[in-house]
């Protein structure tokens, strides 16, 4: 059995994503027929069934979830040798790769690119986006050197490096009484409609929302579940919903009669880290990690710095 091309294990990784042939197509800038041929391929390839799809729906079976995990790590892998070859022929000694999500707060990011390390002079960074978990997962197993996370529980596999903490913010109408407030607490919003990120795109921030709500018995009165802050929006404006976000997410969609307040709930903290390997023998990566963590405690002992958080 020969090996599936790239084409094929990036039209799994978007449908996998998307749950949808309209919408992986539409990202991969591909008709759906040729979708459909794509994937029927490649399970005709390797003899196995992916997703299991109908009309309406599109769903992963046990064997597409097994394989969509390796594939992912086979395309970074790939596209890292490229990368390598390309900065090698360029002068560049080192590489780092560097997971982030997509709403990582632009001054961290900022923070991570301006590291120096002296003994690497020549040293180039390449960042990654994806799912604060699954770039937990691509660093344990090998795809990333480091990566920095939010809302993620504490692992054996991990070392982490504290970047950031700070509270949920509510993101709501500007019509909405609750504006009115400097900050809002849970029982504010008890018997409303919520807006949160689905469970897929950060479990343990979802759970820990759910956990915090069950003790304290305060509910909502209609839950809704969306995959970026853009998509909360609509659901803002018309329905008087009130969306749980990071601050970076929340100053994305703040304007044009959408306005944010901090969650004062002390149990409900998110804690963005810098994650590295535990048994990590890299020097690069250790030192890359110490000099991050120099210039996070210059940072905090400068007069009025604050650190925002990461998403």
């Amino acid at each position: 059995m020969g090996l599936p091309e790239i084409r094929l294990l990036q039209a799994a990784i978007a449908l996998a994503e998307e749950l949808s042939f309209s919408k992986a197509a539409r990202r991969l800038h591909i008709e759906q027929s040729t979708l459909s041929r794509q994937i029927l391929k490649l399970e005709s390839q390797i003899n196995a069934r992916l997703f299991v799809r109908n009309h309406q729906t599109v769903e992963l079976t046990e064997s597409g979830r097994h394989f969509v995990e390796e594939a992912r790590n086979a395309l970074l892998h790939a596209e890292r040798a490229v990368l390598s070859a390309t900065a090698a022929s360029r002068g560049a000694d080192d590489i780092l790769a560097i997971g982030k999500s997509s709403y990582t707060d632009p001054y961290l990011v900022s923070l991570i690119l301006s590291v120096r390390l002296p003994l690497f002079p020549r040293l180039k960074i390449k960042l990654w986006s994806n799912y604060s978990y699954e770039l937990a997962r691509e660093v344990m197993v090998g795809s990333l050197d480091l990566a920095v996370t939010t809302g993620i529980p504490e692992n054996p596999e991990l070392s982490c490096l504290k970047l950031a903490e700070g509270a949920f913010y509510i993101a709501l109408s500007s019509r909405n009484p609750l504006a009115a407030r400097r900050e809002l607490r849970l029982r504010d919003l008890r018997s409303r409609n919520w807006v949160l990120f689905s469970r897929h795109v950060g479990p343990y921030l979802y759970d820990m929302i759910e956990r915090e709500a069950a003790a304290t018995g305060i509910r909502a009165s209609d839950l809704h579940h969306v995959s970026s802050p853009e998509e909360a929006i609509p659901l803002i404006l018309e329905n008087e919903g009130l969306a749980f976000l990071n601050r970076a997410s929340a100053w994305r969609i703040a304007r044009d009669g959408i306005t944010m307040r901090p969650l004062a709930e002390e149990s409900l903290r998110i804690v963005a880290r810098l994650a590295v390997r535990a048994d990590n023998k890299s020097r690069l990566v250790s030192e890359f990690v110490k000099a991050t963590s120099r210039k996070l405690d210059s940072l905090r002992g400068s007069a009025h710095t604050q650190l925002p958080l990461c998403a």
